[in-house]
């Protein structure tokens, strides 16, 4: 007010800063400005207008949802705003990657993704509510403390009642828009207009540009609702259900409409009403592809059957019915643990005599939600109970469904043979009914049989037509069924580049049809692997898995494969451990093959051969018996073959001709088998078969570098580049002992394979052996232009003496009977085998020695 003495006070005060601001820059800070009286105000004015060459920074916070339009803080915001020299910064709210960095200070470790995104919901991004709700309870679901409700409490009683009147309703409703909050707040047009400015002028509600209005933060309407008793809560959503009911009668149901419809008659306790709602609101909900929400509805919906009269003449449907759509949607969304269930109360409605076709429908859908879930014997005893109910010439949609099931549970067991012959029969009996999807599904189980049993083109266009029928039908889940189907059966056959474009083709389709996809994507990163475009392969697996059931044992071995590829054995062991939980009682060969062949590989490379063995045999156990699927059959007996010639090898570097004896016994059992899987399949086979003729060389003890180029060759032309590297390696490896040149190249063209891959363990194998043999490849495929020069008479750059010492080594002697043979210390002797170890690149004097042996290096004692 221009007092004299306050302005004596404000000099006073400047000088003050001013000589603090001599000895070293000043931060003056004025915290919570939007408290601030008259006076404060007046001085940060001062401040600004007198501020020249003082060596002083003033910082004011404030909050901006605090400034109502009458507030005294904002002229003098404007007035700061309009000089030179200050800054305004605006602080956002927090996303929530920066709110979870915010609670990892708090808690320690970083928190659980269900708690970050809990508090942002509640917190919307605001540390300090963030910090008070995580006070109020370490799961985010605590009450607001009381000093929190208190100071957003003040701001709503702040305004008059008819605005408080208005935040109630809006508290119940969410956001609503004006002639909502008309006719359920019972206000005249007046006193809403008035309420509404009162509230918005207020910072408590916020009209966006859609024209609704809503709290400016989620406390504030959790306050206001919290506050309400509970006659008023009821009340209000009576009000608003009926609001909405008028609405929907004049401009249709849409789903949102619908489910809010249903939710609001729940909340007022109008049951009747609630039922009816919710059966609707999940049918809108269907017709939207919102899958999740209208199994959620259809539940609720089933939640209330037992608690009103006259149940299935408001929802227009009995309860079975309810049951089925539920468990459907819970399909469709994934979630078949919780569709299992529910198809299963289902069935226990129907009175399987009375009728035989419902209830055998029902069978068929808990058979395949079983499957889904690994359960193969549960599934195969239930399907069989479906079909025992339908005599042998009943001309039905039901039955014609089931044969198509089972005709796909012969498939998924390798069983091809049976699973055409089955699946012949489903399609006449589709093609009598009608019904395109069992005709759908049929199609799809006979292409794909025909091109497993080596029918390639006829299936291909079983497989299309299967396609063509789901897509008229719009029978989503079938089409989605018929792309993986066909891309896949199109990999096993070595037509992988089509599979690939059908793939993408179809994960396409399901984003456009809003289709889960994660199947697709899968079988487009097993693709990819196998072509070699191993990033592509990493971005095309889904970033969280599948629950659980055979879409998580997918996921898990496409992770195996890149993890064993790149070399994170721990990784693979830990994704091998959970699937070996999970497969349990699943019967399919593509599952069981995969995961043995692997096991095997990882235990190969801990140097566990008995363990790697046991994961052969297990496998074989399992898929051998009456099966026809020769690709994973072929590829688990490769994988014995090669740990059968890591016996062999070790048997012979041990002095263990029992030992031998056995690996090569045991190989002989898997060049058969493969053999016989190569004489009735394709090139995939093919190769299978050639790399096993190579490793019965190396067991053999004579490792031929001519089967290893065919192994290489044969992989070339199936187009698998990660398993064409790996034969180079071996055959680098046979030819290092002679023609290290040749070898050179060999290895050099495997390197810049595998470094294109990403392929790191291959490419550690390959650089050890070049730094073992001295080839000259350890700048292949980099800007590196070193290389390893050959050494004329020693590929490993032995001296002499450390040949002699090697020679020892390998008849068994300690470092102490060296030092006696070669007359020198045993500490010397030591000093010989460390450096020997180093240069050939190994970890153990045996290893050593099976070196020296396979690289044609003289270790013949000499004393």
């Amino acid at each position: 007010g221009g007092d004299p003495a306050q302005a004596r006070v404000f000099e006073a005060l400047l000088t003050l800063l001013d000589c603090l601001g001599r000895d070293g820059a000043l931060l003056l800070v004025i915290e919570d400005l939007h408290w601030a009286d008259a006076s404060t105000r007046a001085f940060l004015t001062f401040l600004a207008r007198s501020l020249r060459s003082e060596r002083v920074l003033v910082v004011a916070t404030y909050r901006s949802d605090e400034l109502h339009r009458r507030h005294p803080l904002r002229p003098l915001l404007a007035e700061l705003e309009r000089g030179s020299r200050a800054r305004r910064v605006d602080l956002s709210p927090l996303s929530r990657e920066e709110l979870a960095d915010q609670l990892a200070d708090i808690l320690g470790a970083p928190p659980e993704a269900a708690l970050a995104q809990r508090l942002h919901a509640r917190s919307e991004g605001n540390p300090l509510f963030t910090e008070e709700l995580l006070a109020a309870g370490l799961d985010g679901r605590g009450e607001l403390p009381p000093t929190l409700r208190d100071a957003l409490m003040v701001r709503v009683e702040a305004l008059r009642e008819p605005a408080q009147e208005l935040l109630r309703v809006l508290a119940v409703g969410g956001r609503m828009d004006h002639t909502l909050l008309a006719a359920a707040s019972g206000l005249d047009p007046a006193a809403l207009r008035d309420a509404l400015r009162d509230a918005v002028a207020g910072h408590i509600v916020v009209a966006e540009p859609d024209g609704r209005y809503r709290f400016r933060h989620a406390l504030l309407r959790e306050v206001v609702a919290d506050d309400l008793l509970p006659g008023e809560d009821a009340e209000l959503n009576l009000a608003l259900a009926r609001a909405l009911d008028t609405r929907a009668a004049e401009q249709g149901l849409g789903a949102h409409l619908a489910a809010a419809v249903a939710h609001h008659y729940l909340a007022a306790g109008d049951r009747p009403a609630a039922l009816r709602a919710s059966v609707a609101a999940a049918r809108s909900a269907e017709r939207v592809q919102a899958h999740q929400e209208a199994a959620g509805l259809y539940e609720r919906a089933l939640e209330l059957w037992g608690r009103v009269d006259g149940a299935a003449e408001i929802a227009g449907a009995d309860r079975v019915t309810l049951l089925e759509a539920a468990a459907t949607a819970h399909t469709i969304d994934g979630d078949a643990a919780r569709a299992e269930a529910l198809f299963a109360a289902a069935v226990e409605g129907v009175d399987a005599r009375a009728d035989p076709h419902r209830a055998a429908g029902l069978l068929e859908r808990l058979a395949s939600s079983r499957w889904r879930l690994t359960e193969a014997e549960n599934g195969l005893s239930t399907l069989e109970r479906g079909l025992a109910l339908l005599p042998h010439d009943d001309a039905s949609v039901e039955r014609a469904r089931l044969l198509a099931l089972r005709a796909r549970f012969d498939n998924l067991r390798g069983k091809w043979s049976a699973g055409a012959v089955v699946a012949e029969s489903a399609l006449r009996a589709a093609e009598a009914t009608g019904d395109p999807e069992a005709c759908a599904r049929a199609l799809n189980a006979l292409g794909t049989a025909l091109m497993a049993t080596g029918r390639v083109d006829e299936g291909v266009a079983k497989l299309q037509s299967a396609m063509d029928v789901a897509k008229r039908a719009h029978l989503d889940g079938d089409v989605l069924g018929a792309y993986v189907n066909l891309a896949d059966s199109l990999h096993l056959a070595g037509r992988s580049r089509e599979a690939q474009a059908l793939a993408a083709e179809g994960e396409a389709w399901a984003e456009e049809h809003r289709r889960p996809k994660p199947w697709i994507s899968l079988m487009r990163a097993e693709i990819a692997f196998d072509l070699g475009d191993w990033d592509a392969a990493d971005t095309y697996m889904p970033a969280t898995p599948p629950m659980r059931g055979v879409g998580l044992l997918n996921w898990l071995l496409r992770s195996v494969e890149l993890s064993l590829g790149r070399g994170d054995h721990d990784s693979a062991r830990a994704c091998l451990d959970r699937a070996d939980e999970e497969i349990c009682d699943l019967d399919e060969t593509q599952f069981i093959g995969v995961i043995g062949a692997l096991r095997a590989e990882l235990e190969r490379r801990a140097g566990d051969l008995d363990a790697a063995r046991r994961a052969v045999t297990h496998a074989l156990d399992r898929i051998e018996t009456c099966t026809d699927d020769v690709a994973r059959l072929a590829r688990v007996s490769a994988a014995g073959a090669t740990v059968a010639a890591d016996a062999a090898q070790r048997a012979r570097d041990l002095g263990d001709p029992d030992g031998e004896t056995l690996a090569l016994a045991e190989l002989t059992l898997h060049v058969s088998r493969t053999e016989a899987a190569a004489s009735v399949a394709g090139p995939v086979e093919a190769g299978w078969a050639a790399t096993v003729g190579a490793e019965r060389s190396r067991a053999a003890g004579t490792s031929d570098p001519a089967a290893w180029r065919a192994a290489a060759a044969a992989w070339a032309a199936a187009g698998r580049p990660h398993l064409e590297a790996l034969m180079r390696w071996r055959e680098a490896e046979t030819l290092a002992g002679t023609d290290r040149d040749a070898a050179g190249a060999v290895a050099a063209t495997a390197l810049v394979s595998a470094r294109r891959m990403g392929a790191r363990w291959l490419q550690g194998e390959l650089e050890g052996l070049a730094a073992r043999a001295r080839l000259p490849v350890l700048g292949a495929g980099t800007d590196d232009p070193s290389v390893a020069a050959p050494v004329a008479d020693d590929p490993f750059g032995l001296t002499p003496r450390e040949r002699q010492v090697l020679a020892l080594v390998a008849d068994g002697r300690t470092n102490r009977e060296i030092g006696e043979v070669l007359f020198m210390a045993e500490k010397t002797a030591s000093v010989h085998v460390s450096r020997i170890l180093g240069k050939l690149d190994v970890r153990t004097r045996t290893e050593a020695a099976a070196v020296a042996h396979r690289q044609g290096l003289d270790v013949t004692p000499t004393g």
